[in-house]
């Protein structure tokens, strides 16, 4: 069980830091909105680049940011019932969701995914319009590690289901204070 907690800490740690990382560029866009703004109202000015350049990265925020938001709950659920269910109900709902639902579509999406990103790196994907931005085949590579983060968070929540399913919960207050003690989460 102690193995299964550590996979959970170590999944949860990336996408951590790869939500920190996914913030940042959240204000990298505003500064680009605003400054496509300026340019275009202020001094009628317009660049093909920098309208793609908005879209590519909030695609990448978008695509990185999914696992995380999964690890920290923040995707929007019908929880009528749900919020009303003792945790071991949630986790079997979870885990049943996880290893039905969210795992194979994540599973189906990198897969999938391959020969779109492989090809588009063949013939260096770029922009087909004039000014625009080279290298898209870059943005695509991003569908397939976002869906890797989100297949393991997946499976992060799925082992975490399990593990309150058979009596040794891990909470997220539980697994940052074993980070901060340096040491592994027991449960008696």
């Amino acid at each position: 069980m102690n193995f299964l907690i550590r996979v959970v800490r170590l999944i949860d740690g990336l996408n951590e830091r790869v939500g920190r990382f996914v913030a940042w560029l959240t204000t990298f866009l505003v500064l680009v909105v605003c400054f496509d703004v300026v340019t275009r109202y202020l001094l009628n000015e317009s660049m093909v680049a920098v309208q793609e350049l908005e879209w590519h990265v909030f695609a990448v925020i978008f695509l990185l940011g999914a696992a995380y938001t999964l690890k920290e709950d923040g995707h929007v659920r019908v929880d009528v019932f749900y919020s009303h269910l003792t945790p071991k109900k949630k986790a079997l709902i979870d885990l049943v969701g996880c290893l039905i639902f969210l795992i194979p579509f994540a599973i189906l999406v990198v897969t999938t995914s391959k020969a779109f990103v492989q090809m588009s790196w063949a013939v260096h994907e770029g922009s087909p319009n004039p000014g625009g931005l080279p290298a898209r085949y870059l943005l695509k590579a991003v569908i397939p590690a976002g869906f890797v983060l989100v297949l393991l968070q997946g499976i992060a929540l799925a082992l975490r289901s399990f593990l309150t399913l058979v009596g040794r919960p891990v909470d997220a207050e539980d697994v940052a204070a074993a980070d901060a003690a340096g040491k592994e989460v027991d449960h008696a």
